[in-house]
């Protein structure tokens, strides 16, 4: 590993996931990453060498904090941070509890503030960093059920694009990724685990629901081919401000063109169809 080789910093690596894959395409292009998540039994496995993995709840500040000084303290550098790391929720948003609501926020948006936050003084010291905020065509076009995702994911996409203006005078790029379907264990990991609360008035709907937790993974692109182009465009001297790939979204692209009541009616009709609420 060269003192030369770009140092990254990865959230969300759990094992399956896109974040995984881009540790190992970093380090595949000679990187020193940093693989970080919540568990680090979670992220067993990688292939590759100059990866180290360190334990990170993004929703707690002091142990932002502290990885970012660990890193720096190490490495005397940071090039490039990736913030991956986001909780799903498929859920009706009429009966979602407002805990819930707090803590995906907190994971899927909050976080990537506090990374920032915390890098942003060494990347600015040195006029150079890179920053990737992992998004979803979900902030686009929101979908049923996948409500409070899109809410987050929306918020994202902004947050993004202020940070590319506000960031720009001190030599930092803000790149926002827009995936679609990338192939994971995302859809596994919540259908194992879904159900509706007793009493919930969407019971009719649980099979609509479920048919849009497995449809995430249908034509979705090798989590290894999205690691290789989204690594390649981070590692450019300037990288591209945005990036749309994965199964549908180049139809969520093409709807962002279209009326949005009709487009609310189709995906609706498409994802749900006609139920009985009176069936419960």
């Amino acid at each position: 590993m060269s003192s030369n080789s770009p140092v990254v910093i990865v959230t969300g690596c759990s094992k399956g996931g896109i974040g995984f894959a881009l540790c190992e395409e970093f380090a595949a292009k000679g990187c020193k990453v940093y693989a970080t998540a919540r568990r680090l039994e979670a992220m067993e496995g990688f292939t590759r060498e100059g990866i180290e993995r360190l334990k990170l709840d993004v929703t707690d500040d002091a142990n932002v904090e502290d990885v970012i000084r660990t890193v720096l303290d190490q490495e005397g550098r940071i090039d490039v941070l990736v913030n991956n790391a986001a909780a799903p929720c498929i859920a009706p948003l009429a009966e979602m509890p407002l805990d819930r609501v707090k803590n995906i926020f907190d994971t899927n948006v909050f976080a990537v503030l506090r990374t920032v936050k915390a890098v942003f003084p060494h990347m600015a010291s040195r006029k150079r960093g890179v920053i990737v905020n992992v998004g979803s065509t979900a902030g686009d076009i929101p979908t049923p059920w996948n409500g409070l995702y899109s809410a987050t994911k929306a918020s994202m996409r902004s947050v993004s694009e202020s940070l590319y203006m506000e960031c720009a005078p001190f030599g930092i790029h803000v790149v926002h990724l827009n995936p679609g379907g990338i192939r994971s264990n995302i859809a596994n990991n919540i259908r194992s685990s879904f159900d509706l609360p007793d009493g919930s008035l969407y019971k009719p709907f649980l099979d609509p629901m479920i048919k849009l937790i497995d449809m995430s993974q249908n034509g979705a692109m090798p989590s290894e081919e999205f690691a290789r182009r989204v690594v390649k465009a981070a590692l450019r001297q300037k990288p591209p401000r945005y990036m749309s790939m994965g199964a549908a979204s180049g139809i969520f692209a093409f709807f962002m063109w279209l009326p949005r009541t009709f487009v609310l009616w189709l995906l609706w009709k498409i994802l749900v169809g006609k139920v009985d609420v009176d069936s419960a």
